[in-house]
């Protein structure tokens, strides 16, 4: 089609075709903000005299997503007992301290990091293609995945611990020595096989297994319910709008809805 021939109708049935493949709302979603992108282009640049994808366009009509959890403080308590002395011990406690996404921690190297100022710098993600058998360094997932984040006492010491541990590979390829996480033969760690070491902690300590991205939902729940704001955590995780750090990555526990609901106690009483 012409683009000047694309109207509501069209974009509307985009969505509608989607639902009955069986596509996720997350997935419609994202491709909503696609269109909307393109059409609003096309206008700027006076192709097209009206976006079409309007906001009467209905995309949240796919399946739900599966719910994603965050680890309740008593099974983050539990799972780090159990991670301790672990080969991956540092790498999960350190995006329990810092909410990196998995690609971010693997492409992490030592100049990102300034211990005088306390801060590591994201500008790249990397990760292992098996169907190529090779790695690929890329950008952050989005523009707002380059930022800078704060570093706490704790993730100060596991990278002090990190560097003590390299030191003692034996040898380092060349083009690995500046990179922080390394395993035993001096290389990058595979994305699956994090998450094959965190499955095997859980049976280990008798919980729900879980993958590397629960670790960064529990940073981020972990922050909104220490009561950093919002719009801070949006930035420390990368997130291009706050809906997103708030409606994918920020759970409630059933603790913490006791607790506000004791707040509102006395003011729910009216007599």
């Amino acid at each position: 089609m012409l683009l000047v021939e694309v109207g509501h109708i069209h974009c509307q049935a985009i969505f509608t075709t989607m639902s009955d493949e069986g596509y996720k709302t997350s997935t419609m979603y994202q491709t909503r903000i696609a269109l909307y992108n393109m059409m609003e282009f096309a206008k700027e640049n006076d192709i097209i005299t009206s976006n079409p994808c309007k906001r009467s366009v209905r995309s949240g009509i796919g399946k739900p997503s599966e719910e994603k959890r965050a680890l309740e403080i008593n099974e983050q308590k539990k799972f780090l007992e159990y991670a301790r002395d672990q080969s991956y011990e540092n790498q999960y406690k350190f995006i329990l301290q810092t909410g990196l996404r998995t690609g971010e921690l693997i492409g992490l190297k030592w100049s990102d990091i300034d211990f005088e100022k306390r801060a590591l710098k994201i500008s790249r993600s990397m990760e292992y293609r098996h169907s190529t058998k090779e790695w690929r360094v890329g950008p952050p997932k989005s523009k707002s995945g380059y930022r800078v984040i704060p570093l706490t006492d704790e993730a100060i010491r596991i990278l002090k611990d990190q560097k003590l541990k390299n030191s003692t590979i034996k040898v380092i390829p060349m083009e690995w020595r500046e990179f922080v996480f390394l395993c035993r033969k001096g290389t990058p760690i595979k994305n699956s096989t994090y998450d094959t070491g965190l499955y095997k902690i859980c049976e280990k300590a008798s919980i729900k297994p879980f993958a590397m991205h629960i670790l960064r939902h529990t940073f981020a729940t972990r922050c909104i319910e220490a009561g950093m704001k919002p719009k801070t955590l949006q930035k420390i995780l990368g997130h291009s709008n706050i809906g997103i750090t708030m409606n994918l990555y920020v759970t409630t526990t059933e603790d913490e809805k006791q607790k506000e609901i004791e707040l509102v106690a006395d003011a729910l009483m009216v007599m």
